[in-house]
């Protein structure tokens, strides 16, 4: 974090796609058990751990939603971070700079995943920000003594006392330690991080290190006073080069099992945080800082995970910058038909695509917003700039060009933008070589200050002379449409993308009148404040108190998934999308759709079923196996210029009239779209006249049902969940073994039957026409 989102110029290749080193970044008690089933308070799509009685009204209300204060009806989330510490003489924000009443979450980056796939700070010492580190002589930083680790954690629990309603989070990961971790000698170890905790080096799931990770993150949150623990994983996408250029050499070759192990990561998480949760009387959250690129997105399936988190944060920023030559804004809010990027991919031009612009915050809410509540799901502010030098073209630089003449040590990148540099890039990084990395990332304090024509005390600490002058000036632009400011120095041809009280207006705006949960921000240290007395803008809290303001007296966040009424009965009929291309292969996106009958009650042929699909994707999905997809509604046609109008296409699909579906039994279907959407959600089923839901949609309110019959189980299989030992009495099948016509074997907790000679064909793969018939579940 920032989001570094990667792509690679490919046909929907975001630009939200980042060189890693033009990243400026450096590298409580228990209480008493729960003694009732608060179930009434579980989010609407949550899952929860089977057999576990979830504290889940110690964090929401009977309607599902977070708790957060009187004043605090939306979140406002913000990543801290540990290096700015004031050691190295540059300014400090320290915990007692957060403005504990305006904000309602507390991100700390970063830990990481160490060589033991266990969470980590690093060793205890007085070097260590987290845990030893003081700031003698500073006024608000004093040591809480009764706690028995110093550092940001003393402080941060400190300060939590005195403000019991603000959540903190550990934040595990980022950019620069997804796939390794800075050792305490600052070094970086390329352990593999992420990567190798959670996927073997055959792709398969490595549940030894998932577990070894989730069993440290539980005691880690308990030791430290930590509310719940953020995931941020970047990228557990099959799309090549993906990610931070250090890691390429283990992620590369994991790309077709990340997926499934950041799904077995979010679920081993959820149910041992549940436990845990359950046995402290509390419940702990688990939530993920999530990409907003369409091409890291389409590499990761249907975002599977999202029923496992108490909320996503959207790292909607980084949309634009110097890793490709185009000019745009970092954060947008919505698209305006204009992004010389998309252009150049024929975006607006090809009708598979629906003129939908997909570089934009907008987009991303929609992409989650089908398959999660409006109120489980934050946008993502980024409190510094983005920035190239030398642009060429456009209107006051915005989608003109900037072509650089070669690209930073490491980047992994052989073409990109030209970045500004100098006064222009205050928060840069340094390259492979040391050298400064052209970024053009600035806090937002000294963008002002650029702005305003100022050079400020503070850039003597950043290398430069204490008699520093100004070529040109600043102008501020700004665009209604995208809801987007910028600075444009046409003397040097910079082009800084920047965030102020007008466009974080309209953003909050934008939260408030769609029941967004809230914001999130990085990083908090970036935001501004106007100090009179030395005629500057410094750090300070300009743009956070603006969001509390905003929110403070909101309407209740939106809680529910679907936008209509759904039945209050649900069949335990499952769903699953897999088998999906990998990497530059994955498109059109083509994954087949396993609708499996767990019911007691054969479906006939004919059977409807219906399901939402985001918005996120124009309305022309369809199938290619005869069952008759159709989008029989939409909440939104055409473009996205000005943001999208609704959430939702509405679509049915039918079982051909040929093929019923026995209890226990299987059938597949090839699905076709064309941009990437989250997990289809509210299902519904019409059973011999009467329409029910799907358990598998986690609805609140719902009562699971067999067909015409009673009540089921409350709570629904989950299809990941290994089969019961013992149930299957035919041999397992083996991919090496020679099977005869009239074979049986057990797959999958399913028995299956051969139609002809088969050697290494999966039951299952080929689907009804396939060697195997599906004999049922076992």
């Amino acid at each position: 974090m920032p989001s570094p989102n990667r792509a690679r110029p490919t046909l929907l290749a975001s630009g939200a796609a980042v060189a890693g080193l033009l990243i400026s970044m450096v590298s409580g008690g228990a209480a008493p058990a729960a003694a009732a089933d608060d179930t009434s308070c579980r989010p609407d799509g949550l899952y929860r751990t089977p057999g576990v009685n979830v504290p889940y009204c110690s964090v929401y209300d009977s309607d599902g939603r977070e708790k957060m204060g009187a004043d605090h009806k939306r979140r406002t989330i913000g990543y801290f971070t540990g290096w700015r510490t004031g050691k190295n003489g540059e300014p400090a924000y320290l915990a007692k700079d957060i403005p504990w009443d305006k904000i309602t979450h507390i991100n700390y980056a970063f830990a990481h995943v160490d060589k033991d796939n266990k969470l980590s700070v690093g060793s205890d010492s007085e070097k260590n920000a987290a845990t030893g580190m003081t700031w003698p002589g500073v006024a608000g930083a004093e040591m809480d003594p009764a706690l028995p680790y110093k550092g940001h954690f003393n402080q941060l629990t400190k300060f939590k006392k005195q403000h019991p309603d603000v959540k903190t989070l550990i934040s595990v990961g980022g950019w620069a330690e997804t796939g390794g971790y800075f050792g305490d000698d600052g070094k970086r170890v390329n352990s593999g991080g992420f990567y190798s905790m959670a996927t073997n080096a055959d792709g398969s799931v490595n549940q030894a290190g998932i577990d070894t990770f989730a069993d440290s993150a539980v005691a880690f949150i308990k030791k430290y006073g930590f509310n719940g623990v953020d995931i941020d994983y970047e990228y557990p996408t099959t799309m090549k080069d993906a990610g931070n250029p250090l890691d390429y050499s283990i992620s590369n070759a994991r790309r077709g099992g990340l997926v499934k192990g950041y799904a077995a990561l979010m679920k081993s998480l959820r149910e041992k945080l549940d436990k845990a949760g359950a046995a402290d009387g509390k419940h702990y959250m688990l939530t993920v800082a999530a990409p907003s690129s369409g091409y890291l997105l389409r590499g990761m399936e249907t975002f599977q995970v999202q029923k496992y988190l108490d909320y996503v944060n959207i790292m909607s920023y980084d949309l634009h910058g110097a890793w490709n030559e185009y000019v745009g804004p970092n954060a947008s809010l919505f698209d305006d038909g204009k992004d010389a990027e998309l252009a150049a991919a024929n975006v607006y031009g090809s009708s598979q695509y629906g003129g939908i612009g997909y570089l934009n915050t907008d987009w991303a809410y929609h992409y989650f917003r089908g398959s999660m509540p409006a109120g489980r799901i934050n946008i993502g502010l980024p409190y510094y700039t983005r920035g190239f030098k030398n642009v060429q073209g456009g209107t006051d630089g915005l989608w003109g060009k900037a072509a650089a003449t070669s690209c930073p040590a490491g980047s992994g990148l052989t073409k990109c933008g030209d970045g500004a540099v100098g006064i222009d890039n205050l928060w840069h990084d340094k390259d492979d070589n040391g050298k400064e990395s052209p970024a053009g990332s600035n806090p937002m304090w000294h963008a002002k200050n650029l702005e305003k024509g100022i050079v400020g005390d503070y850039v003597t600490k950043y290398g430069f002379p204490a008699d520093t002058k100004l070529t040109g000036t600043y102008a501020r632009k700004y665009s209604s449409t995208l809801v987007a400011p910028w600075l444009w120095n046409a003397d040097k041809k910079v082009f800084l993308s920047t965030e102020d009280e007008e466009s974080v207006a309209k953003k909050a705006d934008y939260v408030v009148d769609r029941g967004i949960g809230g914001t999130m921000v990085w990083e908090m240290a970036g935001d501004y404040d106007w100090n009179a007395a030395k005629g500057q803008y410094e750090m300070g809290d300009t743009l956070t108190s603006l969001m509390h303001d905003k929110f403070k007296n909101a309407t209740p966040y939106g809680a529910k998934v679907s936008n209509k009424e759904l039945p209050t009965k649900a069949v335990h009929i499952g769903v699953e999308f897999g088998d999906f291309k990998l990497g530059d292969s994955n498109y059109p996106i083509t994954p087949k759709v396993k609708i499996t009958n767990n019911t007691k009650t054969a479906l006939p042929g004919g059977t409807e079923f219906q399901f939402d699909y985001s918005t996120a994707a124009p309305g022309n999905a369809s199938d290619q196996s005869g069952f008759g997809t159709k989008v029989i509604s939409s909440d939104h046609t055409g473009s996205n210029v000005g943001g999208l109008k609704g959430d939702f296409h509405r679509v049915s699909l039918k079982l051909p009239a040929w093929q019923s579906l026995a209890p226990g039994a299987s059938v597949d279907l090839s699905f076709n779209y064309y941009l990437p959407v989250s997990t289809p959600w509210n299902w519904t089923v019409n059973i011999s006249g009467t329409t029910y839901a799907l358990a598998g949609d986690l609805a609140r309110g719902t009562t699971v049902v067999e067909p015409g019959g009673g009540t089921g189980p409350t709570d629904p299989p989950d299809p990941t969940d290994p089969p019961t030992p013992g149930k299957c009495t035919a041999p397992a099948w083996a991919s090496g073994t020679e099977y005869g016509s009239g074979s049986t074997v057990s797959h999958k907790s399913h028995t299956w039957k051969a139609k002809w000679w088969t050697k290494g064909d999966e039951p299952g793969a080929g689907g009804e026409w396939g060697v195997w018939q599906d004999l049922g579940a076992c």
